[in-house]
């Protein structure tokens, strides 16, 4: 018998000072069976960086030609990819050829790291990619905000965001390992 997504609710109030971008945005998030918490809310993090009317969630480990999320013009072309981990040069590659924008948030510790060393030279020509490193620890303490219906308030301001939840606030600061042209 397969296992179902389990489902969250998130309501996030964001203030990006850098974009001068200030909205609610109520989410529904479909968690995999063989996703994480700290995956999950990476997932969330990253929609908060990049939060656009048009952003969207898509298949994600489901679908193997379609990134965790993206935002579409009305000509339904993509306009920013933005996906997690540790992909191959092929799917970047393709990535980068279908998307104006290619974002990639790495999460692995140690195996993210060598990832990258074998990475750097092929990922160089890739002008539209920015690809940022985010911390195991930074991880772990978003996990912990996790619950199936959360209220997030999101604070953006010179790179830095701040994820609140109650009494308790996460600092979300990646290392940028190669940024778009």
């Amino acid at each position: 018998m397969a296992l179902k997504a389990t489902i969250f609710k998130a309501e996030l109030n964001i203030s990006d000072m850098d974009r001068g971008y200030y909205a609610s945005h109520p989410l529904t998030i479909a968690r995999h069976p063989s996703e994480n918490d700290e995956r999950m809310m990476l997932r969330v993090a990253a929609f908060a960086l990049h939060a656009d009317d048009r952003l969207s969630f898509t298949k994600g480990l489901c679908a193997d030609d379609e990134p965790e999320l993206w935002r579409k013009n009305y000509a339904d072309e993509i306009e920013l990819w933005i996906d997690l981990g540790e992909p191959d040069e092929k799917r970047l590659r393709k990535a980068c050829g279908r998307a104006e924008q290619v974002w990639l948030y790495t999460y692995g510790g140690r195996s993210s790291e060598v990832w990258w060393q074998n990475m750097q030279g092929k990922t160089s020509r890739f002008s539209n990619l920015t690809i940022v490193n985010i911390a195991p620890e930074t991880l772990q303490e978003l996990a912990a905000l996790t619950e199936r219906s959360m209220q997030l308030q999101i604070s953006i301001q010179d790179g830095q965001m701040w994820v609140s939840c109650d009494e308790r606030s996460v600092l979300v600061e990646g290392e940028y390992w190669q940024r778009a042209e």
